[in-house]
């Protein structure tokens, strides 16, 4: 199941807020901004935290191309808290500055079709536009964790080509050539820069 170019799924979840208050959110309530949610297996796990903290640690970058960072797993808000309560030298994350969300019904893993048979959920990420639709996904297994970075540049890519029209070629960074989407505007670019 691909969501790209399909209306994000919605949903209102309990979560554990930046200030490790407990609050009901939306993906709605978040419109006329983008979005990245992503989906980890479980707390106190391995990867994830390297994730979480990855994402943490470049938070400010992305509020900064006015793009909210949502994470989500099955567990419960509880055990979201005590996971943010619990140091980083033992096996925390300590104070993440981004909500957590409990899927514990597992119904929106379910919806973005991440969803594990055993009941954990893939690495899942959604880059979701200002208007609510799903302009790129990635999914990968438990064992993979996932680049901060290249979250970063395909949100750079896409607010580039909504404000250019100009599409991004492969490894694109901002600042570097884009192409027009035209026979022509291909020819042109790979004249440049090689084929």
């Amino acid at each position: 199941m691909c969501l790209v170019t399909k209306q994000a799924p919605e949903f209102e979840a309990e979560a554990v807020m930046p200030n490790n208050s407990f609050e009901t959110i939306s993906l709605s309530s978040y419109r006329g901004k983008y979005v990245l949610v992503f989906f980890y297996p479980l707390d106190f796990t391995f990867v994830c935290p390297s994730e979480i903290l990855a994402f943490n640690r470049q938070l400010e970058d992305f509020k900064a191309k006015n793009c909210e960072v949502l994470g989500i797993s099955v567990d419960s808000i509880y055990t979201h808290l005590a996971w943010k309560n619990t140091p980083v030298d033992q096996g925390g994350i300590g104070p993440v500055q981004f909500p957590l969300i409990s899927d514990i019904a597992k119904s929106i893993s379910t919806d973005y079709g991440v969803l594990l048979p055993d009941g954990v959920s893939l690495r899942g990420l959604f880059l979701i536009d200002k208007e609510g639709f799903v302009r790129h996904e990635l999914v990968n297994d438990l064992p993979l964790g996932r680049n901060v970075d290249e979250a970063l540049r395909v949100i750079d890519a896409l607010q580039f080509f909504e404000q250019h029209g100009d599409v991004c070629p492969a490894n694109w960074r901002p600042g570097e050539d884009a192409m027009k989407p035209s026979p022509e505007g291909v020819a042109d670019y790979l004249s440049k820069h090689g084929s």
